[in-house]
């Protein structure tokens, strides 16, 4: 991907090049590589520990697919089974640098693969792993510290390039950076929701319990962890207030892993912040407990130089970068409220930012009997599945297309299916999130505005009040 320094003048792509490929200390990506796999092994082990494989992805009898991904359907139940076992033996792989190539794009791709069997598993830290793994497809992680390394010496490296930090650190702070954007809204910043429901629901919490009641404690968390989000990047970014903006994270996740019920989240986060560190922290943190270290000679003799396929590369990066932006800010171009149509809200970063409910039933009428009958969608999706499903439009509209096609099957008409769906939203009374009057049958799932959807509710969401302490 380099050539060798000529007496020709440095151009534009020299100076990039002097920048990415800079060699730096493969001590703290070595480190991240092997945080990383042990995160991947330790949740394909909680899935099959606590029985999520079956509960998830072989005892629903249907699947809400993502748009345009209809054609992935989950294995059997011991093709599912040995695949979550293939992720755990993968992750470790990848922790200990164990034939690493192939370990981190079988990682990604059987990870990805499972994210995508249904939408009502969804989560953005999941979301984050597949695209951090993504990127380590594509990096020489394996050159340090490693088996392969072991194994393979003439292969074996002390540094690694730069534009592998720079990279991980652009995804990362991506993440911080749009679900800070995403609270300066009004619900989270001038009500404190749904902070404030949330934190209602826990003051039976030891010590910090009769606090969380209070308005104020709502108000103060929100804007915090607005601020947090929007700042953090950038204090971690500087030296002078990286170890301190560490530590805050830290004490940011385990707040939040406390109160909420949000899995390896937390853990995920403070993992990934590591990478904003310099390369040597790990060697650093060994000299701290008297062990000897030396930092490698991390000097170029010649700037480096891209070729042609090095510069393929570069602008290949530079279009993931710009999709990474631009994709969460998709939203705006709907109009109206995210939190209520959801549109662009998935794979937007936009986390913990809405309480919803909702309740679905469909009216199905034979256009040429005028007959009419009302369908639950229990009979298509478990417990679970409908909590999750019941607030999002585009999946009340994907049932609304299977019940069409099981009439269609069984009376060889397509019938009118009509939806009463009332939603609640950050503690507002309920209302319809879909126009009860159009045939959901005759509806295309798409990227399009839905015009289907409507507007939001415009009355602030539920205040809780506190109760008086000596009440308690």
């Amino acid at each position: 991907m380099i050539e060798a320094q000529t007496s020709a003048p440095e151009g534009r792509f020299d100076k990039l090049a002097r920048i990415l490929l800079r060699p730096t200390d493969a001590a703290a990506l070595a480190a991240f590589r092997f945080c990383f796999g042990m995160l991947g092994f330790v949740s394909a082990l909680r899935f099959m520990a606590y029985g999520w494989v079956d509960q998830l992805f072989t005892q629903p009898h249907h699947f809400l697919q993502y748009w345009g991904f209809d054609w992935i359907t989950p294995l059997s139940s011991r093709g599912m089974h040995a695949l979550f076992v293939t992720l755990a033996v993968t992750s470790a792989c990848v922790a200990m640098g164990f034939l690493y190539r192939a370990a981190i794009v079988t990682f990604f791709v059987a990870f990805t693969f499972v994210q995508l069997i249904d939408v009502t598993n969804y989560l953005n830290h999941y979301y984050l792993v597949s695209l951090v793994a993504f990127l380590m497809s594509f990096m020489p992680l394996h050159r340090a510290y490693s088996v392969d390394a072991l194994l393979f010496p003439k292969h074996k490296t002390l540094t690694f390039p730069a534009w592998c930090t720079y990279l991980l650190r652009f995804q990362v702070g991506t993440v911080y950076f749009f679900a800070g954007l995403a609270k300066v809204n009004s619900d989270w910043l001038l009500h404190a929701q749904p902070l404030n429901l949330w934190l209602s629901s826990r003051t039976y919490l030891p010590v910090v319990g009769p606090l969380l009641g209070e308005r104020w404690v709502a108000y103060a968390m929100s804007w915090a962890g607005c601020l947090f989000d929007l700042s953090i990047v950038f204090f971690l970014l500087v030296p002078k207030t990286r170890f301190f903006a560490y530590l805050v994270v830290i004490f940011f996740h385990i707040a939040t892993k406390t109160l909420f019920p949000i899995g390896m989240f937390p853990f995920i986060m403070v993992v990934s912040a590591l990478v904003f560190f310099s390369p040597s922290w790990p060697r650093k943190v060994l000299a701290v407990f008297g062990r000897k270290v030396q930092i490698p000679e991390v000097a170029l003799p010649n700037v480096p130089r891209f070729t042609i396929f090095g510069k393929a590369l570069v602008a290949v990066a530079a279009c993931y970068c710009a999709f990474q932006v631009a994709w969460p800010l998709r939203t705006h171009l709907y109009g109206g409220n995210v939190l209520w149509h959801e549109q662009g809200m998935r794979f937007s970063w936009r986390v913990m930012l809405r309480e919803k409910n909702g309740s679905v039933t469909y009216s199905v009428t034979n256009p040429q009997t005028g007959r009419t009958r009302e369908v639950s969608p229990r009979q298509y999706l478990n417990s679970r599945q409908e909590r999750d499903y019941s607030t999002q439009p585009d999946l009340i509209l994907r049932v609304a297309h299977w019940i069409a096609r099981d009439f269609e099957a069984r009376e060889g008409v397509r019938p009118i299916v009509r939806v009463h769906a009332l939603v609640s939203l950050n503690g507002r009374p309920a209302q319809l999130l879909i126009d009860p009057n159009v045939d959901l049958a005759r509806i295309e799932d798409g990227l399009a505005k839905a015009s289907w959807i409507l507007p939001s509710p415009v009355d602030p969401p539920i205040h809780l009040e506190a109760v008086a302490w000596h009440h308690r």
